[in-house]
């Protein structure tokens, strides 16, 4: 069985408007001025290029998962705090919650992402659920990778996984599949609706 192998490389973002994108967009130049860089220093320090950050914090651009990926570890922070404020008070026993489609939401070509408990800083953790929307590999765009390792449960529909080392893996609902993130990876929808499945990733 032949699988394609798209070529590695960051999804194409959306044009269209995303639920509190203003806040990302602000949220980004706040951490960038917070460290005291300029855009150029930022770039530099994510591998995210100038005029894409610069778009990104004017909400011109919606980021994908890799470029938020990207932005995270280049500003040493976890991902979610790319939509939340940084809490400076550090308590064990820590415990958020959160209600059915409260999440925060960030929509790319691919994927209508919500975010979990992002209230939360410093989690060992990234927790979203996501409504998988490509068909095909070829919709889908390109391979996703980053560090860590992640669980992937289905909780509605069925999905096909792609992945450089295996071959595709077709997974429905009650369904989960455990892999190291850094191995390229896509996900598709097979069933009539848009599946929807959740993600738990190792802190980013």
């Amino acid at each position: 069985m032949s699988t394609l192998r798209p070529e590695a490389g960051i999804l194409p973002a959306i044009s269209s408007p995303v639920v509190q994108q203003s806040d990302f967009g602000e949220r980004l130049r706040a951490l960038r001025k917070d460290r005291q860089m300029t855009l150029q220093q930022a770039s530099k320090v994510t591998g995210v290029a100038q005029s894409t950050l610069s778009k990104m914090e004017n909400n011109q651009l919606s980021p994908t998962f890799n470029l938020m990926q990207k932005l995270a570890v280049g500003l040493g922070i976890d991902m979610p705090q790319l939509f939340a404020p940084v809490k400076e008070v550090r308590i064990s026993g820590r415990r958020t919650v959160t209600k059915r489609q409260q999440g925060r939401e960030h929509l790319t070509a691919t994927y209508e992402h919500e975010l979990l408990a992002t209230e939360l800083d410093s989690k060992r953790m990234v927790p979203f659920k996501s409504r998988v929307r490509a068909r095909t590999l070829e919709e889908f765009g390109g391979w996703v990778k980053h560090e860590g390792e992640e669980l992937l449960l289905v909780l509605e529909g069925d999905i096909l996984v792609y992945t450089e080392e295996y071959e595709p893996l077709a997974l429905s609902e009650g369904d989960s599949t455990y892999f190291d993130s850094t191995m390229g990876h896509a996900v598709v929808s097979t069933s009539e609706a848009d599946a929807l499945v959740l993600w738990v990733c190792s802190a980013l």
